[in-house]
């Protein structure tokens, strides 16, 4: 007699939170005489259903041998957290969820029909183990002689078919279930759903009986099961309600601006053995982009073509044709043996046809005519991988439309196979873009720039001598100011030296100069002679590149230096031609001129900087890793030409745009070397404007991600949200896939980082003032800009403006009051632990309080473990916050930015994005002034409460209230004999306990120092 024993998995409620969000992704496994079987995987369900049955061989023996073998026989039902699904680097492939282990023998029913939808409660593995929760299962037998049973029909589906299929359900239909099984599901499904609705009832009910001496002993024992059939044994009964499912309503704030994680089939993801990585991975560069098909077709040039008008002339350009696609090269002007070397690409998405037809046409005013076409079969082009050699172009003999070789014409051409890593993709016309014109398909590629190098040039001021009057009518000189530029940087110094020939101003000024110091520095000595009116008095032009000005790469001392001061035109001698007789001028300057490169040029925010190495390149540290960024894909952006820019350090890249689409797929992966793990890697889309006028390319979001937040050699893949903030709110406006790996190549040198300053040693020796540093900031950001600019195709300058964050020193009263809520969320903490304290000293939960006093006397008899306990105590705090450790790169938080709709006002939004200065109406800036003096209102009482406390402390010992000041210092005398007569474990023990004192003995008045220390003066009676 063949025997079956099914297990029937329903659903589990209740289970522990494991992967730090408050869910898990819960599976079962179920082990019964050495066979194991497994469920799906519920992804972040804490309640799933999976309705599946599980079907295990039962031994054939002898019936009294089979009911022993039974008798001993448990079936383990494991409730198991798949961890690979949120780490795909986890060294532990699940986490324990809870167990049940019952007797086959006792708790399996005979049959089917017989078997009833039990409940057990998840056991525990060990002592620490944190389970909740419980299952539903259904444990019955399958007998071979039911079929004959229950109608003696046969199966309607062969047995074998069924095994092969490997459905559990399907199996135990094919071989054991009976005619009216789809009548019994539905009435099982029925019932089922009832005894959801029911009450779930616990009782406690006794083993298995065994006829062993072990077993027997076992007998003794109480094991909680779950009893759904009436009468219930005697035992213990508890009612337990089913919760309720969770009642819909809006989503919590900024759940609709998440992460999601996502697992496409990158070889860097796939592992080593894996077979598809081998056939997947496209180069050795390219192992974090899924590989993407193109057909390249390389038109290089052609000779002795035929010509086809009257005047013998002929325009040839080629046209490739595949299917509804078609790329056109550029045509020349009366030339049989043009040369073009373009290169079409077709996305594997485009092939439309079987054939590939390159046609040389005669480009005329009414119709172009056809010269000669070649036709290549798609199954006779070959494949080419990187790193083989680009493949070799071939003649090819051109044919008239019947296909008949013509006697004169040749065409070069090379045609192939390959993925996005191929040399020739940056460059090569796409098929959704042949149709665009030559300058705008420029702007459609993608590209890598790099940022100027810049230095930070210093200029003192320091005085001149033998200045002479603009006009020699004058005796007395006017105040005389020094006017330095640099390109578009312009600073003045005050005016100094009334009536003297022989100024002096020694005023510091620092500009931002770029290789390779093209712009010469110019020094204009002008003579104040009225109210907005200058005169020059002399000029100095100096180069900046050396050896005129010299490079303080060590921070050394630089000498100064006197210049000689030419005259200076006015504009009618400069139309004349110059002064009429050459005058000997010998004014002079004294200067000191150096180019500071031990510093580092901030063009972005110290916040989210991608750089911090100096300008000099001897000063640069070596690399410590590398940082691989896969620009994959992106959904349901809001335009329809979209591209990508990251930048990291002076590296830009710009992926290809992509035509007509809200879902494109880029699969670009792009490099930089890293030299600091505290850095950030900025992303932001683009929909491009393709050089329509007056037109700008409009933002769509940004993504920033903190390399320190990254697992050294793990693959991130995940959608950001992209959001624009605008005028009238927060929108979402896609998402952006991304792959990010960083890998670590000097271990000790990337630990050793943490402990070294932020910015190069040059900004805290000799430290730049703020309001300096914003200023060349901004003169940075604006050369960067300017350089990408004239690049070809160029980087706009909107583009660079949204990733250095040109704006961000502007007020915003959105990003004031997330600010002030970043500093609640610290205090947050201590007052936290003030209300622990406070529970404690009213005795809320004794136990608490008297292991609190015991820690306290403990720490007194003994001091030396005051400072062990303290960091024993964070070092358990930080491993057990360790399993809880964010399994995500952090993104843009709405919320922390206070920008959802609820919580930001649209006239806020509204003032955030206004021109500066304001063009608004005067009410609204009235209305906007008088809303900002209420905020400062707040903040000025606060400021003064916490001026008071400080001012009633000083006033302590300053006699400002004579009689307070003598108690204190009474008090102060007494409280010294007495610290010197007692030891000061007693003082320490004494003072505890006062605090830790029972409410029984406690007032509900304010203590005697609170009180004293209330009535001190301060300084609020002084003000205005």
């Amino acid at each position: 007699m063949s025997m079956k024993l099914a297990v029937e998995i329903s659903d589990a409620s209740d289970l522990a939170p494991k992967d730090g969000s408050a869910s898990c992704n819960p599976y079962v496994e179920v082990e019964f005489d050495e066979q194991r079987q497994r469920t799906a995987t519920k992804p972040g369900d804490r309640n799933p259903y999976w309705n599946e049955t599980l079907v295990f061989d039962v031994s054939s023996s002898s019936s009294s041998s089979s009911s022993s073998r039974l008798a001993s026989l448990p079936v383990d039902v494991s409730v198991l957290h798949d961890r690979r699904l949120n780490d795909h680097n986890a060294a532990r492939p699940h986490t324990f969820l809870g167990r049940v282990r019952v007797n086959a023998a006792a708790s399996a029913a005979p049959s089917p029909d017989q078997a009833v939808l039990q409940r057990y409660p998840l056991e525990k593995r060990g002592l620490f183990s944190r389970v909740s929760g419980d299952i539903a299962l259904k444990i019955y037998f399958l007998h071979q002689e039911d079929d004959a049973a229950l109608g003696g029909t046969t199966n309607q589906e062969p047995v074998a078919a069924a095994a092969a299929s490997g459905d559990p359900e399907r199996i135990v239909r094919s071989a054991f279930a009976p005619p009216a099984a789809a009548a019994a599901a539905a009435a099982a499904a029925e019932e089922r759903k009832q005894q959801q609705q029911e009450p779930r009832i616990f009782r406690s009910v006794a083993a298995a009986a065994s006829a062993s001496s072990e077993q027997q002993q076992q007998q003794q024992r109480r094991t909680l099961h779950a009893v759904g059939a009436p009468p219930p044994p005697p035992g213990q009964t508890v009612v337990m309600p089913r919760p309720a499912a969770p009642p819909a309503s809006a989503p919590p704030p900024g759940g609709g601006f998440g992460l999601v994680e996502t697992k496409p089939p990158l070889p860097a993801k796939m592992g080593p053995r894996a077979a598809a990585a081998a056939a997947a991975k496209i180069a050795s560069t390219y192992d974090m982009v899924e590989p993407m098909s193109y057909l390249y077709v390389s038109v290089i040039k052609a000779r002795d073509l035929p010509t086809m008008d009257v005047t013998g002339a002929l325009d040839p350009f080629v046209e490739v044709k595949l299917g509804n696609f078609k790329g056109v090269t550029k045509h020349l002007e009366k030339n049989p043996n043009p040369v073009w070397r373009q290169t079409f690409a077709f996305s594997s998405e485009h092939l439309q046809s079987n054939q590939v037809e390159v046609v040389v046409k005669d480009k005329d005013m009414i119709k172009d005519d056809l010269v000669g076409r070649v036709l290549f079969d798609m199954t006779d082009i070959p494949a080419r991988v990187p790193p083989d050699s680009p493949l070799a172009p071939q003649w090819y003999r051109l044919a008239d439309r019947s296909g008949e070789k013509l006697r004169h014409g040749e065409i070069m051409l090379a045609l192939w196979k390959g993925t996005q890593a191929d040399e020739a993709f940056p460059e090569a016309w796409h098929s959704d873009a042949h149709s665009l014109p030559p300058d705008v398909l420029a702007t459609t590629r993608s590209k890598v720039y790099y940022s100027p190098k810049l230095a930070y040039l210093k200029v003192l001021a320091i005085a001149a001598q033998d200045l002479v009057p603009a006009d020699r009518s004058r005796a007395q000189m006017a105040p005389t100011i020094v006017k330095i530029q640099l390109g578009g940087q312009i600073r003045r110094t005050r005016p100094q030296g009334q009536g003297s020939p022989n100024p002096a101003w020694n005023e510091e000024f620092m500009f931002v100069a770029s290789e390779p110091f093209d712009e010469p520095l110019v020094v204009t000595v002008e003579e104040r002679v009225a109210a907005g009116r200058d005169e020059p008095v002399g000029r100095l032009v100096v180069p900046v590149a050396a050896p005129y000005v010299p490079r303080n790469d060590l921070a050394k001392s630089i000498d100064s230096k006197w210049f000689n001061l030419s005259r200076a035109l006015s504009a009618d001698e400069a139309a004349a031609g110059g002064p009429n007789r050459e005058r000997t001028f010998a004014s002079k300057i004294h200067l000191r001129l150096s180019l500071e490169t031990a510093y580092h040029v901030l063009d972005e925010s110290t916040h989210y900087a991608s750089d911090l190495q100096p300008s000099a390149k001897k000063l640069r540290k070596g690399a410590i890793g590398i940082l691989e960024l896969g620009i994959l894909s992106a959904r349901n952006l809001a335009s329809k030409n979209p591209y990508c820019v990251a930048k990291y350090g002076a590296k830009w890249v710009r992926t290809r745009t992509a035509l007509n689409t809200a879902a494109p797929r880029w699969n670009e992966q792009y490099t930089w070397e890293v030299f600091d793990p505290c850095t950030v890697v900025t992303v932001a889309a683009f929909d491009n404007c393709l050089g329509a006028e007056g037109k700008a390319d409009q933002r769509i979001g940004k993504v920033r991600v903190r390399l320190s937040t990254l697992e050294i050699d793990r693959v991130y893949t995940h959608y950001y949200p992209l959001m624009a903030l605008a005028p009238s709110g927060l929108k979402k406006t896609g998402e952006l896939h991304l792959a990010v790996r960083f890998t670590c190549t000097a271990w000790a040198n990337m630990l050793g980082m943490y402990g070294k300053p932020l910015l190069p040693k040059m900004h805290y020796t000799h430290p730049i003032s703020v309001l300096q540093l914003d200023y060349l900031r901004f003169q940075a950001m604006q050369m960067v800009a300017a350089r990408l600019g004239r690049a070809e195709p160029p980087l706009r300058r909107e583009v660079v403006e949204y990733m250095l964050d040109v704006d961000s020193h502007m007020f915003s009263l959105r990003r004031s009051k997330a600010n002030f809520y970043r500093i609640t969320s610290l205090f947050s903490g201590a007052v936290a632990v003030a209300k622990w304290m406070d529970g404690i000293c009213k005795w809320k939960n004794p136990l608490t309080t008297v292991l609190v006093h015991v820690l306290f006397l403990i720490l007194v008899c003994y001091p030396e473990l005051i400072l062990p306990t303290v960091f024993l105590y964070l070092f358990m705090i930080g491993a057990w916050n360790y399993r809880r450790r964010p399994r995500k790169p952090p993104h843009m938080d709405t919320v922390l930015s206070h920008a959802e709709p609820g919580l930001v006002h649209p006239d806020e939004l509204d003032e955030e994005f206004d021109s500066f200065p304001t063009g608004k109406p005067g009410d609204v800036v009235r209305m906007r002034y008088d809303r900002l003096r209420s905020v400062a209102g707040r903040v000025q009482t606060v400021v003064g409460d916490l001026a008071t406390q400080g001012e009633r402390a000083q006033s302590l010992l300053s006699w400002r209230d004579p009689r307070a000041s003598a108690i204190f210092v009474m008090l102060s005398l007494v409280v010294a004999v007495v610290l010197y007569v007692t030891p000061f474990q007693v003082v320490a023990v004494v003072l505890g306990l006062y605090l830790l004192r029972h409410p029984r003995f406690r007032s509900k008045q304010p203590s005697v120092p609170f009180n004293f220390y209330k009535r001190l003066p301060a300084k609020t009676d002084m003000l205005l």
